[in-house]
């Protein structure tokens, strides 16, 4: 069964170190379970943090635009092709870590017969690793108009401001439909040695729960394109056991 993470936000929050935060935690946790990093921002930073430029994408594949690695095998159905089409532009990164980006997609109440084919291949796709995590374009809205998933984890990324706290607030009604059953709560990233009464307590009174903070690193400030930081690594680490996720006994 596959576990599915999704982690959201406002743009510059910080969503791609924690995902790949989460990553490390999980290659650490569970060195022998398949990981697909899913990058759902327009901005395609996930990707970038890798140092892989990725022009193939789920929107190529809709488009007709993208360009394949071998030739197209023929007398297939248009579902098999999508299917196989999904397979070429998979990028592999380690050993049991994949990345597929999507960049745009199509509204979810598109008619057109593609729209429905490649919801079923991506889901067919994502069932087939133990882990995926999706690096979302401000809520899950724009994701779940690609495809039609279950999250048992969604992360809302916010910074330590009343204004970003109501942001994440925001993005929880309009995320709260497509998490149903799922665990959603906010993550206070580049959190500083200051009183944050007034932001736990507009959460809570928003009843949004903050699963844990994460301080800042100044190193990340400086622009590191890798998006790796050691210090969101461990502060992940350790409010880990409070997520719906699996421990290490567990799988």
């Amino acid at each position: 069964m596959t576990v599915k993470i999704a982690v959201t936000g406002k743009s510059g929050s910080g969503k791609t170190t924690i995902c790949k935060a989460f990553l490390n935690i999980l290659k650490q946790k569970f060195p022998d379970k398949s990981i697909l990093l899913f990058d759902n921002d327009l901005s395609g930073e996930l990707g970038h943090s890798f140092g892989k430029d990725i022009r193939n994408t789920i929107y190529g594949i809709r488009s007709g635009k993208h360009e394949y690695k071998t030739g197209i095998p023929q007398h297939m159905t248009k579902q098999e092709y999508i299917d196989w089409a999904l397979e070429d532009i998979i990028v592999p990164l380690a050993d049991n870590v994949d990345i597929i980006v999507s960049w745009l997609c199509g509204v979810k109440d598109c008619r057109c017969p593609v729209t429905e084919q490649i919801n079923s291949a991506l889901q067919k796709l994502i069932e087939r690793y133990d882990f995926v995590i999706f690096d979302c374009e401000f809520d899950l809205k724009y994701l779940i108009q690609l495809v039609d998933t279950d999250i048992d984890q969604t992360i809302v990324v916010a910074n330590p401001t009343i204004e970003s706290v109501i942001l994440a607030c925001r993005i929880n009604e309009y995320s709260h439909k497509y998490s149903v059953g799922g665990q959603m709560g906010i993550i206070m990233n580049k959190a500083k040695d200051t009183d944050m009464t007034d932001i736990y307590k507009l959460a809570k009174e928003s009843d949004m729960e903050i699963l844990g903070a994460i301080p800042i690193d100044t190193n990340l400030s400086e622009g590191s394109i890798s998006r790796e930081s050691d210090l969101v690594t461990d502060a992940v680490n350790q409010f880990y056991f409070r997520l719906n996720l699996p421990q290490e006994n567990d799988l």
